[in-house]
């Protein structure tokens, strides 16, 4: 079916059948009624493309993640996709796979599709992309980077409530030496929540000195890796916060491997709360960060700007909290603690 034989069914010329598509107020509304009713009747479905030349406009978005394998990503896409749907967009989604040089594939491509806006929520972008988008006057939403400026909002997440209830929590079970397995540290969110984690310490009481940290890498492997590096210290730590959930899964099998076990020998907290930490075993104490919520600030900040509804930049906050399970309990006494020392000797 094409837009001529709507045309003809309509009896009006193409012009009005694309400017009826493209929701023109110049087209009278009887006639408008007229071509509606012909496109139902002959099932037509209009190029996108060729509504993009008659609007100026693609109403498509972009949205860029970090890591499309991590099960906190495909929430997120799938929550800005269902608000995107609702109001006549259409999604292009690019994974940079924690790289800069993909960082820079994924904004050629968006400006290639024509985007109408594009969300970045991950933090691998370098200051010179961010300065070319904004010569092009593209709507941005950022995820914890950038500054506000016209057509450019930042969602803000605080790392810091949930962190700090995590850090809290292990104080109040009696740990007092607790480890760390933060993101890769060229990342400015892992360099976020790592800030977040200390600060955590301090408003406890805890010295540097009590705790331990490694650096993960953000994936299962590199949360077992990075535990195993903490459970060879020789005063291990009791409790380890993680960068993420999947770092945390990691760090479970490495305590498994080991001869341990979560919470009895070590507590365990993991970050993002996807829908596998209720599935572990034991179930992943964690700190959540709701995906829906901010696919859907992302999308709406996105909107309003695309849409012409404002031209300032929004501040968006996103908060965090501890969602507690079975990985966390009292800490070990200094003789069950000798005890699982040697058991992994």
């Amino acid at each position: 079916m094409n837009i001529k034989e709507v045309a003809a069914r309509a009896k009006v010329s193409t012009a009005t059948i694309s400017r009826t598509i493209n929701q023109s107020e110049s087209v009278d509304p009887k006639t408008a009624q007229r071509v509606w009713r012909a496109i139902r009747e002959l099932n037509y479905y209009p190029s996108s493309q060729a509504r993009a030349l008659v609007s100026g406009r693609s109403r498509m978005l972009g949205l860029i993640i970090s890591d499309i394998s991590n099960p906190f990503f495909p929430e997120l896409v799938k929550s800005f996709d269902d608000a995107a749907i609702e109001n006549g967009y259409e999604v292009v989604v690019s994974n940079t796979d924690y790289k800069s040089d993909r960082m820079s594939l994924c904004v050629r491509r968006m400006i290639e599709r024509n985007v109408d806006g594009v969300a970045i929520m991950t933090s691998e972008i370098d200051s010179h992309l961010v300065e070319e988008l904004s010569r092009r006057r593209l709507p941005m939403v950022f995820l914890d980077l950038g500054k506000l400026k016209p057509f450019v909002s930042n969602i803000l997440v605080d790392y810091s409530k949930g962190i700090e209830e995590a850090v809290r929590h292990l104080v109040g079970l009696g740990h007092q030496k607790i480890g760390f397995i933060s993101g890769p540290l060229n990342l400015k969110s892992a360099h976020t929540r790592r800030a977040a984690f200390l600060h955590g310490l301090q408003s406890c009481g805890l010295s540097r000195r009590q705790y331990m940290e490694v650096e993960g890498n953000h994936r299962v492997d590199g949360g077992d890796v990075a535990m195993r590096g903490l459970l060879a210290y020789p005063d291990r730590p009791t409790a380890v916060l993680t960068s993420n959930d999947l770092t945390a899964i990691g760090a479970l099998r490495a305590i498994t491997t080991a001869g341990l076990s979560a919470p009895h020998d070590i507590s365990l907290i993991g970050f993002d709360d996807i829908e596998l930490s209720q599935y572990t075993q034991p179930p992943l104490t964690t700190v959540r960060l709701s995906r829906e919520e901010l696919g859907r600030k992302a999308f709406d900040a996105l909107f309003r700007s695309v849409e012409g509804l404002t031209k300032s930049g929004q501040e968006i906050g996103v908060s965090t909290t501890l969602v507690l399970r079975q990985s966390t309990g009292p800490a070990p006494t200094a003789k069950a603690s000798r005890r699982a020392k040697a058991r992994t000797r």
